[in-house]
């Protein structure tokens, strides 16, 4: 019995799609209202996102995550502010612990368009996890 080169891949891709589709529900997000760039005037602070990680819909922090600028433009910082925050992509019932994170901008004084890299640290009982996010920033005066 042979198996035409359609149906092997039409079952291999069913195959993937499955066995993705049923991975376990551990989550570390940064749920990010769908922004990659951003544009900010001088002296603006601007939300982000919300920070969290979860497994059941069970915080897993032991502190606020924490966030450093790898990479910028100076004047800009970034923090977290301590928050119960809702985990809507897990959909789970009631706010977990967690953070929102915000990017705030000094004096600029001229235009510019840069890379801001920063890198989110998540202090859990297994131990710490680190993620990165990459935006594009667009300043202006």
């Amino acid at each position: 019995m042979r198996i035409s080169a359609k149906t092997l891949l039409a079952i291999l891709q069913i195959g993937i799609a499955g066995a993705l589709g049923g991975t376990a529900a551990q989550a570390q997000t940064m749920a990010l209202s769908g922004v990659q760039t951003l544009a900010l005037k001088s002296g603006e602070s601007a939300e982000l996102g919300i920070l969290y990680y979860i497994s059941n819909c069970k915080s897993l922090l032991t502190s606020t995550p924490e966030v450093e600028i790898l990479d910028g433009p100076p004047g800009v910082t970034a923090s977290v502010r301590d928050e119960m925050v809702p985990a809507r992509l897990q959909k789970c019932p009631s706010p977990v612990k967690g953070g929102k994170l915000f990017l705030a901008v000094k004096d600029v004084a001229d235009q510019s368009f840069s890379t801001l890299t920063l890198r989110i640290t998540y202090r859990t009982r297994d131990g710490d996890r680190k993620l990165s996010h990459v935006f594009n920033l667009e300043l202006f005066p």
